[in-house]
């Protein structure tokens, strides 16, 4: 350190204040540690928060209003053509964002946390500079690294501020609709902002170099969306790159290739959505011990730790499934461990959600992967045709269904899509998690007329006693 700067001493600093460090944070705080958390950012929410989770359902609410009300009027309500006031939108965001926003550091100042905003370096297993910052730098006890991650860019282009090359932080920034926008990925975060501004106006054209939409889950639930995006977005090119991509003053010039005869075209915008990377450079990890893998990522075993034993490591960074749930489970994990408690990251079902309209949520073992694994399953499909609550909505294209091992009658996985499924998804998790049998949930009473009701049908088709659609043909 040089001479004159201010260095603390703490026993435990988190590093990056999204979802795995500000829950890292705050649990080690409840377990009694001094903690210290270092961000860029002047308060705890990281992307998720700020430029991610929160803006983008925000956005995909207020998108689910203006389609319930382009098909009001074939239920017998009329309101007229919505008028969309785009600064009106960007306030509700801002003021959605700051009201959580305030509401964490509360939380923070409640337990004792020490917050310090600047971008932190390790210099050591034990220490950590922190330039430019009132406390430049900080002896440790123990480490967790969260620095999350960042959207990749195509080759040869940057996500410039400003730029009409977008990554999915500038897109909820929502600088304007344009008229015409290309999507470059066909996974959850290009479809779901491809509708945020498909509903505000834009003629969206999607390009997927894969076979299908969202990869990984199973086409039985990816079918109802895709229905819709079909009317939704004005094309969707699977089997297709983009080959070239020019950033001019007025529009992107962009050329495909692939199976598609569109060779491409202008576009007022073009939104990158194709993965992401692990934010690890500039954090000096080679004066310590820790490793990453070949892609970058932090290794960590089930417990957070990485290879070096002052430092753990959770959410992003560590690799794995990216969302926010997951992130701060890994937090509470590497601090409980630091704290000698016996805890350890084994979750038998991790639930995600595709927050478009119609959703899709899974969790557990999928049908896909049962069969990519030659496992032996039986799977129930309920369609919500049948279901009385999905009728009333309008909303009958929906489906559940469950994955089950034939032998031991146990749920391994629950799909549902369909509106509201974030909502109905836990129940399948807790199914899992606890090692339910189809029994469990068939003769759990659930409330009528509900969406819930459709897990406990579907349990009902594998024992035979499903009421709510036709019986199955006897031998």
């Amino acid at each position: 350190m040089v001479m004159g700067e201010f260095v603390q001493e703490c026993d435990l600093v988190v590093i990056g204040a999204g979802p795995a460090g500000y829950a890292a944070a705050f649990r080690a705080a409840d377990l009694g540690m001094d903690v210290t958390l270092v961000d860029t950012a002047e308060g705890p929410g990281g992307v998720c928060l700020f430029r991610g989770c929160i803006p983008s359902k925000t956005y995909l609410y207020l998108a689910e209003l203006l389609h319930d009300a382009s098909r009001a009027p074939e239920m017998g309500i009329t309101f007229g053509q919505p008028e969309i006031d785009i600064e009106g939108v960007r306030r509700w965001k801002r003021s959605v964002v700051e009201k959580l926003a305030g509401g964490l550091v509360q939380l923070s100042d409640g337990r004792g946390i020490q917050r310090i905003q600047g971008r932190a370096e390790f210099v050591s297993s034990t220490e950590i500079r922190i330039p430019g910052a009132e406390i430049s730098g900080i002896r440790f006890q123990h480490a967790v690294i969260a620095t999350g991650s960042r959207p990749i860019a195509l080759p040869d282009t940057t996500f410039e501020k400003g730029g009409r090359i977008m990554s999915s932080t500038a897109a909820l920034g929502l600088p304007d609709v344009p008229r015409r926008m290309l999507v470059v990925g066909g996974g959850y975060v290009g479809l779901e902002i491809g509708m945020i501004y498909a509903a505000l106006g834009s003629e969206i054209h999607l390009v997927e170099m894969g076979d299908r939409l969202l990869p990984g889950i199973d086409e039985d639930l990816v079918a109802p969306l895709r229905r819709r995006l079909d009317t939704a977005f004005g094309a969707i090119h699977l089997n297709t790159r983009v080959a070239e991509v020019k950033a001019r003053e007025e529009d992107v010039e962009v050329v495909f290739s692939g199976d598609g005869e569109d060779p491409g075209g202008a576009f007022d915008r073009v939104l990158v959505a194709i993965g992401r990377s692990p934010n690890t450079r500039g954090l000096g990890l080679e004066n310590t011990g820790v490793r990453t893998d070949e892609s970058g990522f932090i290794r960590v075993d089930d417990r957070q730790r990485t290879d070096d034993e002052n430092i753990f490591a959770a959410g992003d960074v560590a690799g794995g499934m990216m969302l926010a749930h997951k992130a701060s489970r890994e937090g509470k994990i590497a601090v409980e461990v630091i704290a000698g408690e016996p805890s350890a990251f084994d979750a038998a079902a991790i639930p995600a959600v595709v927050y478009t309209d119609p959703q899709i949520a899974y969790c557990g073992l999928t049908e896909t992967e049962a069969s990519r694994e030659n496992r032996p399953v039986e799977v129930q499909r309920f369609p919500w045709k049948y279901s009385g609550r999905a009728i009333t909505m309008g909303t009958g294209e929906g489906l559940t269904k469950m994955v089950i091992d034939p032998e031991s009658r146990r749920i391994l996985g629950v799909g549902i899509v369909g509106r509201d499924t974030e909502g109905l998804i836990s129940e399948g998790v807790l199914a899992v998690e606890m090692g339910a049998v189809v029994e469990d949930v068939a003769l759990s009473i659930h409330p009528h007329p509900t969406l819930s009701e459709t897990e406990a049908e579907a349990a009902e088709i594998f024992l035979g006693s499903a009421t709510h659609v036709p019986p199955r043909k006897r031998g």
